[in-house]
């Protein structure tokens, strides 16, 4: 089977992920996030050898709160609140905002910045995406449940076949977690480990199509 795929890293930013981080210092679990950190570069490095495209979603908010989720929505379970006062995170061109060292991105790498949970979302990813030519989603990242199945289920519905990486992805909620990658495996797609993916390609399983790729999106350095 020949695939033309890009691989998706979500989220994995300071203000989640990192150590002193936003989600760190508001005292959140950020342990199930950071252990899924050497997988994910291991796999980022494969497919960088392998000159497959690699995007970075990032979560971004404005410092004015004009994006908060409470702004839109009346109706807000109390774990998706973003009170400006004391739950304001991942503010835009902050440190908090940028991804974590151990897999910062590189000056070939693209960047997506969204302000909902799919990558989809009011963004510039789908059509980048058709102007390569991708028609496969590699997905990897954070929270499994929120913006990873978020944005696999809209990949599906928009025609692109949709790879689950399940030790390159993580929740803080260990039920929804595996509640997640049950859905996707039964509805959406494949859900493997990054080992089984790579032994598909090694293995000429799986081949890969390179996609056309313009010049990238330069990574501007690190937010201090």
């Amino acid at each position: 089977m020949q695939i033309k795929p890009i691989l998706l890293v979500v989220d994995m930013q300071n203000g989640f992920c990192g150590k002193r981080g936003s989600f760190d210092k508001f005292g959140f679990n950020i342990e199930p996030y950071r252990a899924i950190i050497p997988n994910l570069k291991k796999t980022i490095d494969y497919f960088r050898s392998r000159t497959t495209p690699i995007y970075y979603a990032k979560a971004i908010r404005e410092a004015s709160g004009l994006d908060l989720l409470d702004r839109v929505h009346k109706i807000l379970p109390e774990s998706r609140r973003e009170k400006i006062d004391d739950m304001h995170l991942c503010i835009k061109d902050t440190w908090d905002a940028d991804i974590i060292d151990e897999i910062y991105p590189k000056p070939t790498d693209y960047i997506v910045e969204k302000r909902r949970d799919s990558v989809f979302q009011d963004t510039e990813f789908e059509l980048w995406l058709r102007s390569f030519g991708a028609d496969t989603i590699i997905f990897t990242g954070i929270d499994s449940y929120i913006c990873v199945e978020s944005s696999a289920r809209d990949a599906f519905n928009k025609g692109y076949d949709v790879i689950m990486l399940n030790d390159c992805v993580a929740s803080r909620e260990e039920n929804l977690h595996i509640a997640s990658l049950a859905e996707i495996s039964e509805a959406y797609g494949w859900v493997m480990t990054s080992d089984e993916l790579i032994g598909k390609i090694e293995n000429q399983e799986l081949a890969l199509s390179g996609v056309e790729t313009p010049p990238a999106y330069q990574v501007t350095s690190k937010v201090q």
